[in-house]
């Protein structure tokens, strides 16, 4: 089918699954792993895959012969003899070929495309866990990131503030200095409490997805160049999303399903056609004639039914499915729409994140430079404690920037390939490569 030749297969996503990971230590590519394993939303959507499957061979049963067997046994007592009881005795199997049903025969069709639908939704939930579990493990990172320019911003506040204190006792700063840097680490030490409670929060996020407690994550080192998108142009990526896409392909395929059910609804105004056949075998009283030695009878034949009112029913029916029919080529072109803004905004979200990692990295040389002038013109005299505090401040909200916008970065590149319709598990291997 067209779905399943882009779609993940079953037993791929169950092979991947055997591969969770220990609670230790793991990078993305193993919490990826294990989360295709544990996580209650794409374990949802696998179940719905699996019970979509069954579209088809219900659909293809229509098709084929239906073979009914019935039997019946009677006990009858008349006045005419007295003391008598006769029995009756019959086993009937019945055999239907339908002929012509033409509502079975586009069930039968819309059936198959039930089934790339299914195979659609899955895709859609593998990409949707990837993208999730993506943004859940970044923010973790960027959480302990947040916490670690804490922990060195209050370390870099407590020099500063015994520096303070021992200059205010040799007579060389005011009191003020002192005021100033215990007020920047009692302030620090209130976003560190904060940044750990955030911490757990995130981490619980992410386990929530993994199933499993996460241990150490993979990082991502300092000075990590992240990828551009590839191919570098927006309308390249804009035409491919008006058509890869799978929300879009979804969307197309509900148009022929609901084509179809147009036809299922005119089949009311058909014939419908059958070949029937059945044997019956009776003994003992048939009718009122008591038949001493069982018998057989056999009959085959064509069935015909012809409908000719129903009510007004079957136009009523055929009316709705046209409607149905253009609201599923709205939710098409709605799709489409979706898919150019989404993928837009990934592809501006790729480029101004690599653009700001550029300018951040800049800032970040900066602002070192900026710390130690400040540094040695508090030690001669030509700057204040102050300068010094907002110098590390500074720094510090860089270097948090920095690692926030890298993690941007990379989950906007998936992002970009999922609006694309090209997210796959290669690409959360390759972002795993840029990890240590």
């Amino acid at each position: 089918m067209r779905a399943m030749s882009r779609a993940v297969s079953l037993g791929a996503v169950v092979c991947a699954c055997v591969f969770a990971p220990a609670a230790s230590a793991i990078d993305l590519l193993q919490a990826y792993q294990a989360a295709l394993a544990n996580d209650a939303t794409f374990a949802s959507v696998r179940s719905a895959y699996l019970a979509g499957l069954e579209k088809l061979p219900q659909a293809r049963a229509g098709l084929f012969p239906a073979i009914n067997g019935t039997g019946n046994r009677t006990e009858t007592s008349t006045t005419r003899i007295p003391n008598t009881r006769l029995s009756n005795t019959t086993y009937a199997v019945q055999l239907v070929q339908p002929l012509f049903r033409w509502a079975s025969w586009q069930n039968y069709e819309q059936s198959k495309l039930l089934v790339e639908i299914s195979e659609i939704q899955l895709e859609l939930g593998r990409q949707d866990l990837i993208v999730r579990l993506a943004q859940a493990y970044f923010n973790v990172l960027a959480a302990q990131d947040n916490l670690t320019f804490i922990g060195a911003q209050k370390a870099a506040i407590a020099e500063q503030l015994e520096s303070a204190k021992r200059n205010f006792e040799i007579g060389t700063a005011t009191i003020t200095d002192t005021y100033e840097a215990q007020a920047r680490y009692d302030l620090a030490e209130a976003q560190g409490i904060q940044a750990e409670a955030d911490l757990e929060v995130r981490i619980s996020a992410l386990q929530q997805i993994v199933g499993d407690r996460t241990g150490q994550l993979a990082q991502l080192p300092p000075g990590v160049q992240i990828p551009g998108p590839i191919p570098a142009r927006m309308n390249d990526w804009v035409d491919r999303s008006r058509s890869n896409n799978w929300a879009v392909i979804q969307a197309g395929i509900n148009t022929e399903v609901a084509d179809r059910a147009i036809e299922i609804a005119r089949a009311g105004h058909y014939p419908t056609v059958d070949l029937v056949g059945t044997v019956q075998r009776a003994e003992g009283l048939v009718g009122n004639v008591v038949i001493d030695n069982p018998y057989t009878t056999r009959s085959v034949g064509v069935q015909v039914q012809v409908p000719i009112f129903a009510g007004f029913g079957t136009q009523s029916r055929v009316t709705e499915a046209v409607a149905l029919l253009e609201r599923s080529r709205n939710d098409l072109e709605v799709q489409r729409r979706v898919a150019v803004q989404n993928t837009r905004v990934a592809f501006q979200g790729v480029n101004s994140g690599l653009a700001q990692i550029r300018a951040l990295e800049a800032a970040q040389t900066s602002s070192r430079s900026s710390l130690e002038a400040n540094k040695t013109g508090y030690e001669v005299g030509v700057r204040i404690n102050i300068d010094v505090l907002n110098a590390q401040q500074q720094l510090y909200s860089t270097e948090r920037d920095l690692a926030a916008a890298r993690y941007n970065a990379l989950l906007s590149g998936l992002q970009l390939k999922a609006a694309a319709g090209i997210l796959t598990g290669d690409d959360v291997e390759s972002v795993n490569r840029l990890l240590r």
